[in-house]
């Protein structure tokens, strides 16, 4: 990814305002071009290399209503999310561990099969 100019280096390159030079980079993160990175920098946002910015418990959530699993139906396992979405075992651990809190889950365990407890509304 290419990183953008600082606020401060297009503020005086251009002999612009911060104000202005803030409101461009909203312009172009709305616009879907532009992303924040820590330090108070920006990159660019390549149109091949767009992904999912979501929390992974939404990303996971919206498995149930993109596979149209039903109520009941086996759910998939952490190693397939683990695939799935290119995160560790316990980072998709958490994200289950809140799902089946928020009830959408029934509990898992070792060689214990998860099902779909309660449909999300979205």
């Amino acid at each position: 990814m290419t990183q953008l100019p600082s606020a401060a280096e297009i503020m005086s390159a251009h002999g612009v305002s911060r104000g202005v030079a803030l409101r461009v980079f909203d312009v172009l993160q709305k616009d879907g071009l532009a992303e924040p990175v820590p330090g108070a920098r920006w990159r660019v946002v390549r149109s091949d290399s767009r992904t999912d910015r979501r929390p992974l418990v939404d990303r996971i959530a919206d498995v149930i209503t993109d596979d149209r699993l039903e109520v009941g139906a086996a759910f998939l396992s952490a190693s397939e999310l683990c695939a799935r979405f290119g995160v560790s075992r316990p980072t998709v651990r958490r994200a289950l561990d809140k799902l089946e809190a928020a009830g959408l889950l029934t509990e898992g365990g070792q060689g214990k099969l998860r099902t779909v407890r309660a449909l999300p509304n979205r």
